[in-house]
């Protein structure tokens, strides 16, 4: 089965032709970063007119490269949440009509979803269950896999994810638009001895996280050192390290409370080198398995939902001619893959 998938969540448009057969055939992916820079954040409806733009070019790309034509596939996937409303139409509507021209069968994805089963596109032996550590955009989670489509949340953030503390502190310190590859870039000349930063919530038992504290004590040491050269540097390392730690702490805490002998991390924030050296050395440390996607996979892209896609199409998913997209959409609510309906 050869799957299209398509990814307009937010501000990259991913496009990919996934084959049940021979793997990854060919992807495409058109960052708005330059776009949506000067406003310091996403704006929604330039992102919407961004995928209008680059989504048919893409698609015409991404099967030129694979030497496919429209007529070759076999089904078409699509993020239907959670996102912006708009973008997500976009993926959608033009996934349906395609879809409906060739008349084979259009799945709406979960995103996060995708995020979750992106790492085996190149670990093909990894099984479940495994522990997932979701860090994306404005989700932080741990997820319980048990299998396809059986998802248990076991913590996640109260407040800011990790990602948004990551681009508020990088708005602080005048770094630009996204901020998680500005602070690490940053941090990497910071002395990590001039400040020690809290570890939010790890002095308590549980699961769960919350970042906007710390995002606040960042906030607060900036207003209350004197400023020189290095100040940026030194908070970007203080910030990353207390981050790092945070994660090192609850996954050694999840793993040991799950006894599960995998960890999968993915998401946008899973592509931070300092928190791979750190998760790495943690299952050397317990002598348990850690997997990331490649870096090319780690943020939003149109991969992760081909793929995503195949795994439900092949077992008998599909949805009918009425289509609607979810901008909020809880992991932990999705079905395990049921019959075409």
């Amino acid at each position: 089965m050869r799957v299209l998938g398509l990814e307009t969540s937010c501000d990259e448009t991913g496009v990919a032709v996934y084959d049940g057969a021979r793997g990854l055939l060919a992807e495409r992916l058109y960052s708005q970063v330059a776009t949506h820079a000067a406003y310091g954040g996403v704006v929604p409806e330039l992102a919407s007119r961004d995928h209008v733009r680059k989504l048919v070019p893409l698609v015409r790309e991404t099967l030129a490269e694979c030497g496919l034509v429209p007529a070759d596939l076999d089904a078409v996937a699509y993020t239907a949440g959670p996102g912006l409303a708009g973008a997500l139409l976009v993926g959608a509507g033009f996934a349906r009509a395609l879809a409906w021209s060739l008349d084979i069968p259009a799945l709406g994805v979960h995103h996060m979803e995708g995020h979750l089963l992106a790492p085996l596109l190149e670990h093909d032996d990894l099984e479940m269950p495994f522990l997932a550590l979701l860090v994306s955009g404005g989700h932080t989670q741990f997820v319980h896999v048990e299998a396809l489509g059986a998802y248990r949340i076991i913590g996640e953030s109260l407040d800011d994810a990790a990602g948004e503390a990551f681009d508020k502190v990088a708005k602080m310190l005048d770094l630009g638009y996204p901020g998680g590859p500005a602070i690490e870039r940053l941090a990497r000349a910071g002395d990590g001895a001039r400040f020690r930063f809290p570890r939010p919530m790890t002095d308590r038992p549980g699961l769960d996280f919350s970042f906007s504290g710390l995002k606040t004590y960042v906030m607060n040491t900036l207003a209350e050192t004197p400023a020189n050269a290095a100040l940026g540097a030194d908070v970007a390392r203080a910030f990353t390290d207390a981050v790092v730690d945070t994660f090192v702490i609850k996954c050694r805490r999840a793993l040991k409370a799950t006894g599960l002998r995998t960890l999968v991390v993915a998401g946008g924030v899973s592509a931070n080198a300092d928190l791979r050296a750190a998760l790495a050395a943690l299952g050397t440390d317990l002598g348990c398995r850690v997997v990331f996607p490649p870096l090319r996979l780690a943020t939003d892209n149109g991969a992760m939902i081909a793929y995503a896609g195949y795994r439900r199409l092949v077992a008998g998913e599909a949805d009918g001619a009425a289509f609607a997209v979810r901008p909020r959409w809880p992991l932990d609510t999705l079905p395990a893959p049921h019959p075409a309906r």
